[in-house]
């Protein structure tokens, strides 16, 4: 796809996102909508999946390590066909498939459960190393938070993906510079991201736009590329973005906006999407 089609895809995302939070009047859009364009990427251009048959056997694997942000995922799970885009407006309402965390017994499309932080990418790590045991082809992505790798199971995980070399594991790290109680740097610096990966063994790619298509797209072509070792891509994003109120505000971590702020932020979108149209 071109990168003006992926644009476009990402703002249906994010109005999947805003849609979702404001009718469960709880859950998290601030990451949600640092990750859209990187859930955009890896759903309609990077990965080997296909939404009628959500459990083929060769399909790529995704693990939502930060699993609060499922709401971008699920937008981005919507707009590929998995499921139906009004399953949005059911967001953490009792009975529904949009669990408040990905469950993986509730939503197609999912290869994890996740929530629990540091955990999801010890499941990516036991997915490529199982990868390599069984000679399967498939490759394995997950996303962390930056605030989430202040876990140390997420190091022990990294370790372990090190030392077996593994390549076909993808490991993305969503630099948006906050977490639910204030900036990354403040609460406990998780800074150099890079130099602590690549102590690890791993192959790193700093992309300094991870809102940007084409910087993404170099980054996830390079990583295809490296051979006897996992990579991290760690990509800087704005934090609530695609929305000017809430964007590099941390209070928009956890909270879902009023009816009148989603009527201004949805008006935004529409406006964006129509902007992208004329292009």
């Amino acid at each position: 796809m071109t990168d003006l089609e992926l644009q476009k895809i990402a703002v249906e995302v994010r109005k999947s996102i805003l849609t979702g939070v404001h009718a469960a009047k709880s859950g998290h859009p601030g990451g949600s909508l640092s990750a859209a364009d990187l859930f955009t990427y890896l759903y309609f251009e990077e990965m080997n999946i296909d939404p009628k048959e959500p459990k083929k056997a060769d399909r790529d694997r995704f693990v939502l390590s930060k699993g609060h942000t499922a709401p971008g995922l699920y937008g981005a799970l919507a707009e590929r066909g998995f499921f139906p885009k009004s399953e949005m407006e059911t967001l953490r309402h009792i009975g529904s498939d949009l669990q408040g965390h990905p469950a993986i017994q509730h939503t197609p499309g999912l290869d994890m459960s996740s929530g629990s932080l540091g955990q999801g990418i010890s499941a990516a790590v036991g997915m490529a190393l199982s990868a390599k045991l069984s000679n399967d082809k498939y490759r394995v992505y997950t996303l962390l938070g930056d605030g989430e790798i202040q876990e140390g199971q997420v190091w022990e995980a990294a370790m372990l993906a090190g030392f077996r070399k593994l390549d076909n594991l993808c490991v993305i790290v969503d630099n948006n510079g906050l977490q639910i109680d204030g900036s990354v740097d403040e609460v406990c610096s998780p800074y150099p991201i890079d130099k602590k990966f690549e102590a690890f063994n791993f192959h790193v790619i700093n992309v300094e736009d991870g809102n940007d298509f084409s910087q993404l797209r170099a980054a996830f072509k390079e990583a295809k590329e490296v051979k006897g070792q996992p990579t991290a891509i760690v990509m800087k994003t704005v934090k609530g973005k695609g929305v000017s109120f809430m964007e590099n505000q941390v209070g928009w971590h956890g909270k879902a906006p009023n009816d009148e702020q989603f009527e201004i932020a949805m008006e935004e979108l529409k406006k964006a999407g129509e902007a992208l149209c004329q292009k």
